[in-house]
């Protein structure tokens, strides 16, 4: 009864700090004295007025899941006005490349709930981030945020279920040594460490404190295993994870999570990585997704004696079947398949267990989410989660799953089994073999129109054209394969 108080005390507790007015460092929420969710064109014009915000920045996220900006210069009220309601044309040919030069203008229009100061120009500017419209007016088929919308409505429609999610984002923070530092750290140990051991946890809680101001309900964050000290530069890692958002929400989090992350490096002098792997033989970064799904507003993960339910084995289930095509959203540069390796607290392996480190996907110790291990920040987090979505829906819609998911089950370490290994099967090991599973399973991503044609084969030519079908032999050279891995230093 004590671990059932303490789980619905932490869902209350997330929900009250996601939405609270009172708490919430976002500006605008504390002045509108409204969520965000909430917030009107009339709302977004009063705080510009009140704080005399001089510029308007709309940004949005296209192919490559980084994000654009379009700057404005407040005139006057009309003028804001008017982009605010109609938005702004863009290239959208220069943003996709499923779009034709000569049908090339496409719409970006603002979504009131995403608004935050911009905490880095000197200038007040309000940021805010658009969904993509064609130019009749429709949401742009081949827009990433669109398809995860579409995916989403479609498992509403199937199921009567919504996905929730909380990430946790590892990232290197990159700076030049010192010659005898007074406080060294060990290399694959930083886990938790502490000043004066960990050096950035200065810049990491101005991170935190900076994207609470933007509307972004950070859970926690703390230094991560991996420690690289080379001759001329330490690579420490850190991790930030996020409190359960709504899907939708959850992949603009990721976007202005790596912006804030990325800009604050900049400010200290310092480089920061995503990037999957930086070195053979030290702990790349992930991006794990710890998911849950709710049917009016309550939890499906567990019954009443605490016991997995059979939706969410079937949660299960859908994710294992899809896994291997899921990397070619989730994993999306070569590099991403030199983390995927054992003894690395990274997947390699299609199988679940509770609490189980070793397996792809991981039912934590209060069973409130399952957590999906193999994905990175080199994806395009809008597409990530519309595929999960897809093979969620995929579980909770097909009977067979559950028998997927009951052979799938490890109760071991995987790395230590012989025998359990050679019931399992693999990951994919390149970009080119992650392209192939999508190319098989393009039918089951297509249904109903999720995701459109042009953006499946236009995955699969990327995927393709990396050639690394022999990337585990062509890096058996420890030196050759770090000097590769510095190429991607700043993928996603």
């Amino acid at each position: 009864m004590i671990l059932l108080d303490k789980e619905e005390i932490v869902e209350e507790t997330e929900r009250e700090f996601a939405s609270s007015s009172l708490l919430n460092s976002n500006p605008l929420v504390q002045h509108l004295e409204k969520p965000s969710e909430e917030f009107t064109k009339e709302d977004i014009v009063k705080f510009v007025k009140g704080k005399d915000i001089q510029i308007l920045n709309l940004c949005h996220v296209a192919e490559d899941g980084r994000l654009k900006t379009l700057s404005f210069v407040i005139n006057n009220e009309k003028y804001l006005t008017q982009v605010l309601e109609g938005g702004e044309r863009v290239d959208g040919s220069s943003l996709f490349s499923y779009i034709d030069v000569s049908e090339s203008d496409i719409f970006v229009l603002p979504i009131y709930r995403t608004a935050f100061i911009n905490p880095f120009n000197a200038i007040p500017t309000l940021n805010i981030l658009c969904e993509y419209f064609d130019r009749n007016g429709k949401p742009l088929e081949f827009s990433p945020r669109n398809i995860l919308r579409k995916a989403g409505k479609k498992l509403l429609n199937k199921t009567g279920v919504t996905l929730e999610a909380l990430p946790e984002l590892e990232f290197y923070v990159i700076f030049k040594r010192e010659k005898e530092p007074l406080y060294p750290g060990v290399p694959q140990k930083n886990y938790h460490e502490s000043t004066p051991f960990a050096k950035c946890e200065p810049l990491r809680n101005e991170v935190m404190t900076t994207l609470a101001k933007c509307g972004v309900p950070v859970k926690y964050s703390h230094s991560e295993v991996g420690l690289i000290p080379t001759d001329e530069f330490v690579m420490e890692q850190h991790e930030i994870e996020f409190l359960l958002q709504p899907f939708e929400v959850v992949a603009d989090t990721l976007t202005i999570a790596k912006w804030v992350i990325r800009n604050i490096g900049a400010k200290y002098g310092v480089t920061i990585s995503f990037a999957p792997k930086l070195m053979v033989g030290h702990a790349g970064n992930g991006m794990h997704i710890h998911m849950r799904g709710l049917k009016n507003r309550k939890s499906i993960m567990t019954n009443t004696n605490r016991e997995l339910t059979k939706e969410a084995k079937r949660m299960i289930g859908g994710i294992l079947k899809f896994a291997p095509s899921l990397t070619a959203f989730g994993n999306t540069v070569p590099v991403s398949y030199l983390r995927l390796v054992p003894h690395q607290e990274a997947p390699t392996y299609l199988c679940w267990g509770y609490r189980n480190r070793s397996a792809l996907v991981r039912i934590p110790a209060l069973k409130q989410t399952l957590e999906f291990r193999s994905p990175d920040a080199s994806a395009n987090i809008y597409l990530l989660l519309a595929g999960v979505t897809v093979a969620v829906e995929h579980g909770l819609t097909n009977n067979q799953v559950l028998k997927l998911a009951d052979d799938l089950y490890v109760d071991t370490n995987v790395y230590d089994d012989k025998k359990v290994q050679a019931k399992l099967k693999e990951l994919p090991g390149s970009c080119y073999e992650s392209a192939e599973y999508l190319e098989k399973d393009k039918p089951l991503y297509e249904k109903e129109n999720v995701f459109p044609r042009e953006v499946l084969d236009g995955t699969v030519r990327k995927l393709k054209n990396y050639e690394d079908e022999k990337l585990g032999e062509t890096l058996k050279d420890v030196d050759k394969a770090n000097e590769f891995m510095k190429r991607y230093i700043h993928c996603g």
